[in-house]
């Protein structure tokens, strides 16, 4: 298996605040590592370090081979990187935008122009190459702000929040062509607060919360890791609740629980579908009267709040890592 990055002992320190923690990532070539974790979990700040726009404290990061802190120039030409803002000019059409970074990185006047023309059909946005990009949507400013990281052919992508602000069908249309990436074999590091991207683009997933790794693995190994199946009984009203206690929990894994002022009781459970037949029959033997039963598979959400303590939400606002930002404003 080959590496295309290698994070060891990663920290990042101002003064006396502890930003980054000893942080170690690993990322195949051709896959798509997922970075999540709450606002101001160091996601950021490990982007910046990896890309080389910040320095660390200690520990070592390699890109392509390539140790970031030793040979940063030689780093940068092995990484594409999108982050939370588009950074492209307002007053240049998307044709001009392309050019011009394919001309930053030494490219002919010609073999820019052929470059330019080619991501814009790549990401779809030929037919407006010739517009100002200051009219683009949000979507295509992103497509576009994505296509300048892809103008030298890095071997490794980093996308900082890639989809914040977009509406469905943006993000979709995002989605689909870091899937194109991936297919042509490049490497990608994602940080999202969108759960939903990671459980669908990502091989793998680093959860982080302030500045330490607290978990890794595949997005149905952490679904596994906090428990089975969720089994949750609603009872008509006038239901005793517990009634129904003593019965879910004859055919669950754990204790039930109940909701003060609900109708509904719950249990893990180890097959879903098998096991709510089981417990509507037994709840009907006992006299109990129920108006809904659902099986809910643990999803990233209950990853994330088991792990973190902190709902995972849609991003309204860009995320960022408020302790380091404090310090360094």
């Amino acid at each position: 298996m080959t590496l295309a990055v290698e994070v060891a002992g990663l920290v990042k320190q101002y003064g006396r605040v502890r930003v980054l923690d000893g942080i170690d990532l690993e990322i195949p070539s051709g896959t798509v590592m997922g970075l999540l974790g709450p606002n101001g979990a160091g996601k950021t700040t490990t982007v910046r370090i990896v890309t080389t726009l910040l320095a660390p404290t200690a520990g070592t990061v390699r890109v392509a081979g390539v140790d970031v802190r030793r040979d940063p120039a030689r780093a940068r030409t092995r990484i594409g990187l999108s982050g939370q803002y588009a950074a492209i000019d307002a007053n240049l059409s998307g044709f001009e935008n392309l050019r011009m970074v394919a001309r930053l990185y030494g490219m002919p006047h010609r073999a820019a122009a052929a470059r330019a023309d080619e991501l814009l059909a790549t990401l779809g946005l030929e037919h407006a190459a010739g517009r100002r990009a200051g009219t683009y949507s949000g979507g295509m400013a992103r497509r576009l702000d994505l296509a300048g990281a892809l103008v030298a052919r890095p071997e490794v992508v980093v996308l900082d929040e890639p989809t914040t602000g977009l509406d469905p069908r943006g993000r979709l249309e995002m989605w689909r062509v870091i899937g194109e990436l991936v297919d042509d074999g490049t490497t990608v590091l994602l940080t999202t607060q969108y759960l939903e991207e990671a459980d669908l683009l990502a091989d793998r997933i680093t959860v982080i919360d302030r500045g330490r790794v607290i978990a890794r693995g595949s997005a149905e190994e952490l679904k596994t890791s906090i428990g089975g199946d969720r089994l949750t009984v609603t009872l008509a009203a006038g239901q005793d609740p517990h009634r129904a206690l003593p019965v879910l929990a004859s055919v669950g894994l754990g204790d039930p629980t109940h909701e003060p002022g609900t109708d509904e009781v719950a249990v893990v459970v180890g097959d879903g579908s098998r096991t709510m037949v089981e417990a509507l029959r037994r709840l009907d033997d006992a006299g109990v009267c129920v108006l809904d039963a659902v099986v809910h598979r643990p999803s990233l959400d209950d990853v994330f709040l088991s792990l973190t303590g902190t709902p995972g939400t849609p991003a309204a606002a860009p995320a960022t890592d408020s302790v380091a930002e404090e310090i360094m404003s």
